[in-house]
């Protein structure tokens, strides 16, 4: 995924960005950057590998090096940025959160006009900001070179341009993302999360319509290109990636996750599959608000019946080697002996991806004395690799859990029927569940349908992507 924050003001605002970009933290775990724009001093730029050391510790050493009334900083989970880019269009920086599926293609024909090159990264890969910024460049005008980018873009790609003036902020053609506009006494910033800057003193003024292109300066925010009618923000926003108070379109990611878990009790209770438990509790930590939305539900009591140690082990995903994630995911988890020996259990994750850390986590429940282990999601089963984002992005939909085990049942004749596999009510879907319990160890399995999740966010279901989850686009 990715998050960006930036600001432009009447005074320095080095501080408001160098804060705001650690608040997208949560969003992105491979490079972190930021741009300054001072008169005297021109663009300074500073990128750091974040991979093992959060943001703010990287950055507080260069905070006495910057100064500047304007500027834009990124959480980045793909390449680095902010690029530097001097063409036509002058000198300016770019971030961007985007998810390229015809990357060889558009590089081949940019290629295929001699003289054109690109600076290419370790891996022989070129950088998909600056793969973005030379489309752009393709035009006479910001805006204009904006819109052509993401037309050609099979994906998505949400914008953020720093001018030595202006900041240019265009949200993706389909919404997938959110761009937000704050203001204080001094100037406007521009955020993927709301939260961010209500905390640095600013309010909000708008946020961004699909497509939409807004110019900012410290004075006035000024809409270049308007919203498009079609909208297609990502549903995982409110599931897995938003912060607990981000808001999108209105609706605010706890409260989703509350309702998400008080509809699938609602729901299993009409079928008769609720099982009855001692507790019910939540995967640290996207989990537990779906558990205690549950648990209120059902009126079963809501526990913790392990902790998540997070003091040395902020982040289990960094190191290269999976058998070290996988060891530190497991020091991560301290039970508690007295909330699990001899007590029937259900827990509730945020959503079912691979499913290796579930494994373990039954093992170490069921180890620590569990009578019963219940497992429900609060999505529906993963069935395809993100198109449009950073979620769930694997080389094969075989790496998703649910269509291993369909390939395991069916072989290719199950990759026929997986929107069948998909409906718990039907025999295949049936079939799926029991083969993931007996797999992974759980007593029993739930996920929330799509039609659930769809209610628990609330808004048009028109303008939320499930592709995920449906395959449809």
């Amino acid at each position: 995924m990715g998050g960006f924050f930036g600001v432009i003001s009447r005074q320095d605002c080095v501080l408001d960005i160098y804060f705001g970009v650690d608040y997208h933290s949560h969003l992105g775990t491979y490079r972190g950057g930021m741009t300054i724009y001072d008169e005297v001093e021109g663009f300074q730029r500073q990128i750091h590998n974040i991979e093992n050391t959060p943001f703010r510790t990287k950055f507080e050493k260069d905070l006495t090096e910057f100064k500047g009334t304007s500027g834009i900083g990124c959480i980045s989970d793909s390449d680095p940025q902010p690029l530097l880019v001097r063409s036509h269009l002058g000198l300016f920086a770019i971030t961007t959160v985007s998810a390229i599926n015809n990357y060889d293609e558009l590089v081949n024909e940019y290629f295929s006009d001699h003289g054109h090159q690109f600076m290419a990264m370790s891996s022989g890969k070129v950088n998909s900001t600056e793969l973005i910024a030379a489309l752009i460049n393709q035009k006479d005008d910001f805006v204009s070179g904006i819109l052509h980018a993401q037309e050609m873009i099979d994906g998505s790609a949400t914008i953020l341009i720093l001018t030595k003036d202006s900041i240019i902020a265009a949200r993706d053609r389909y919404g997938r993302l959110p761009i937000w506009i704050g203001k204080n006494d001094y100037g406007h910033c521009v955020s993927f999360e709301s939260f961010a800057y209500t905390k640095l003193g600013y309010e909000t003024v708008y946020e961004l319509g699909p497509q939409e292109i807004v110019k900012l300066t410290a004075d006035s925010c000024e809409t270049l290109s308007p919203a498009g009618d079609e909208m297609k923000i990502c549903a995982f926003l409110w599931t897995y990636y938003g912060y607990p108070n981000s808001n999108y379109e209105g609706r605010n990611v706890e409260m989703f996750r509350y309702k998400s878990g008080e509809i699938m009790a609602r729901d299993e209770e009409k079928r008769g599959e609720r099982p009855v438990v001692d507790y019910v509790g939540g995967m640290p930590d996207s989990g537990i608000p779906y558990a205690v939305g549950y648990a209120r539900e059902s009126n079963q009591a809501f526990s913790r019946p392990f902790i998540k140690y997070t003091p040395t082990w902020a982040r289990s995903f960094m190191p290269s080697l999976q058998s070290v994630r996988n060891q530190i995911a497991k020091m991560k988890q301290i039970a508690l002996p007295e909330l699990i020996k001899d007590k029937k259990l259900l827990l509730i994750d945020d959503s079912i991806v691979r499913g290796t850390q579930l494994q373990e986590t039954v093992e170490f429940l069921k180890s620590a004395g569990a009578k019963e282990v219940h497992m429900r999601s609060g999505c529906p089963p993963i069935m395809y690799s993100c198109r449009y984002l950073n979620f769930s992005r694997g080389k094969t939909d075989m790496e998703l859990l649910a269509r291993r085990i369909i390939q395991e049942l069916e072989g290719d004749e199950g990759q026929k029927h997986v929107a069948e596999y998909s409906d718990a009510s039907t025999e295949r879907g049936k079939c799926m569940l029991k083969a993931i319990c007996e797999k992974l160890g759980f007593d029993s399995l739930g996920y929330q349908t799509l039609d659930g999740l769809i209610e628990a966010i609330g808004i048009d279901p028109e303008k939320i992507c499930t592709y995920c989850w449906s395959g449809k686009k």
